[in-house]
């Protein structure tokens, strides 16, 4: 068998085995690419879930300031009336001075009734702005009532002398003065407390958030990683099936050029056979003379 026709059924061979590698290329190119593309789909989700967790927890965020800005505001209330409360408190302590000095000079035994007017004030601010327990809240409750009537009992001693009667009263209408802020600090207080825990509550939900939203962005990277190793198999794919296809154009081009010199081989072998048979005293015909052209024969 003529080389050209050797080499023409290696070429067969070698094309099937490249096509045959080009199919499986591309099945598996088509897998790398619809396992890339359910990948970054997942990322896409996750990242989108990230994002909508990251407004979650700037909003929270927001918020929790928000309410620490009111605290801060309801404190600053609270430091002022607690300041024209003991200005006044302290004018009511100069009245109540001059009392127990009365008191002194007309041998009234027992506890200062400022001492004990001090000590009711100091107990009701730690009713009013303490968290107690029953037990607790009761107890000291009892003990306010029993101050009261020690302090009743000795402004009614008191009374009985004109100068103390007089003092009393003016310490009184400061007291009550007093106390009128000492109710305003009060309600600021509570509400700056509960600003406060709503602060604490929101700061909290924020960070709960905060720590699905580094989840989900863990969740993202991975996908996205994966999605690129398909990603990257997929573009070998591609490349490996382009140079397969440059190397099938290279066989079809050499198997063109064998068959062209196939067929002028046939020509010249046609030639000399006609040659022979003119030589040998034939006539040529039309048909005969036109393939003795074609070979080159006549020119």
């Amino acid at each position: 068998m003529p080389a050209f026709l050797l080499d023409r059924e290696d070429n067969k061979e070698m094309i099937k085995e490249l096509n045959d590698k080009k199919t499986q290329l591309k099945a598996q190119s088509e897998e790398y690419k619809k396992k890339r593309n359910e990948l970054n789909a997942e990322a896409s989700t996750l990242a989108s879930k990230r994002n909508d967790l990251n407004k979650k927890t700037k909003e929270l965020i927001n918020e929790a300031q928000e309410y620490k800005a009111l605290r801060d505001q309801n404190n600053e209330k609270v430091k002022e009336y607690k300041d024209l409360r003991d200005e006044i408190n302290n004018k009511a302590n100069d009245v109540f001075a001059k009392i127990d000095q009365i008191r002194g000079e007309n041998n009234l035994d027992g506890p200062s009734i400022k001492d004990t007017r001090k000590e009711i004030d100091r107990l009701e601010f730690t009713q009013q702005t303490e968290v107690l327990t029953v037990s607790k809240e009761r107890e000291l409750v009892n003990k306010i009532t029993e101050l009261q009537k020690q302090y009743l009992q000795k402004k009614q001693q008191l009374e009985g002398n004109d100068e103390l009667k007089t003092l009393l009263t003016e310490a009184q209408d400061i007291r009550d003065e007093a106390s009128k802020y000492h109710t305003m600090l009060s309600e600021y207080a509570q509400k700056a407390q509960e600003y406060h825990d709503k602060m604490i509550i929101t700061f909290k939900e924020a960070d709960k958030v905060r720590a699905e939203s580094d989840s989900a962005h863990k969740e993202f990277v991975h996908y996205q990683e994966k999605a690129d190793e398909q990603h990257k198999l997929f573009i070998a794919a591609q490349k490996e099936i382009r140079d397969i296809d440059k190397e099938l154009r290279k066989i079809k081009k050499g198997d063109a050029d064998g068959k062209k010199e196939a067929s002028r081989a046939d020509a010249r072998k046609d030639a000399e056979d006609i040659m022979d048979k003119f030589k040998s005293g034939e006539k040529l015909t039309t048909e005969s003379l036109m393939a003795l052209q074609r070979s080159g024969f006549l020119k």
